[in-house]
């Protein structure tokens, strides 16, 4: 219960932040997210197409393969000029473990999530802002869940070099049956020139009592019209000595 009221209080403390919206733009692909809000009246779909990770561990001296499959959502709704609404589901899963020669299929469903993104007035013509409260709720089924709600509220502060050079930084703070993590992404955006543009990100991750984490991503992103965008990104984890690499397809689409 106090996670909710805490939750409550940070999306009324957000909502009543001067602001200004930046212009739209859609969140996938990447693990930040932008600082454009959707417009009122309008609806954002950002769904996967899918998103898949692998992980490869040596455990009691034989391999251990894991590869996931899902197909995310994410809809935004503009509810003021600089205020928005996202609904987001982690979509059907499929994950097949593989080790020793034994292999095992499951399937299922990921958990929901419900955030509000509001756009920060930094009074620059080059320098956007916004914040985003989240709460994803476990309702997925066991093998795909987070098990506990978690709570996070995160943070984009982009900057324009130019009309084809951006930079930005998210942060992103959470808070999970009493346990906290803080995440940094620092990502780096460019255009190839025409409807082709892609970026490279940086992904540092630290959770209480746990070890840090590290991670690097980039992708490529076909812009249709200002209405539909096509996406292919990868990824690949730093930490230790496992494997752990992600990657997807997605496609965005404003109503």
């Amino acid at each position: 219960m106090k996670k909710l009221q805490t939750l409550v209080f940070i999306l009324g403390t957000t909502a009543s932040i001067s602001s200004f919206a930046a212009e739209f733009s859609f969140d996938r692909p990447g693990t930040g997210f932008g600082t454009g809000i959707t417009p009122v009246g309008k609806l954002a779909w950002e769904q996967g197409l899918p998103s898949v990770s692998y992980t490869e561990a040596n455990v009691d001296g034989a391999k251990e393969r894991v590869t996931t499959v899902n197909g995310d959502v994410l809809l935004r709704t503009g509810l003021t000029q600089d205020l928005e609404l996202q609904l987001g589901w982690q979509g059907p899963f499929w994950s097949q473990y593989k080790r020793a020669g034994v292999k095992n299929e499951t399937h299922g469903l990921g958990d929901i999530s419900v955030g509000l993104k509001k756009a920060i007035d930094l009074n620059d013509d080059r320098l956007t802002m916004a914040v985003l409260a989240q709460a994803v709720i476990a309702t997925g089924n066991d093998e795909f869940s987070a098990h506990d709600d978690i709570y996070s509220l995160g943070s984009t502060v982009a900057y324009d070099y130019s009309d084809l050079l951006e930079t930005s930084i998210s942060m992103f703070y959470e808070v999970q049956n009493s346990n906290w993590a803080v995440t940094a992404v620092p990502t780096l955006g460019y255009k190839f020139g025409g409807k082709w543009s892609g970026f490279s990100e940086f992904v540092y991750r630290k959770a209480e009592s746990q070890d840090y984490e590290y991670g690097l991503g980039t992708g490529v992103i076909y812009a249709l019209n200002d209405r539909t965008q096509f996406d292919a990104s990868v990824g690949v984890q730093l930490n230790g000595n496992d494997r752990g690499y992600t990657g997807g397809f997605g496609v965005s689409y404003l109503f």
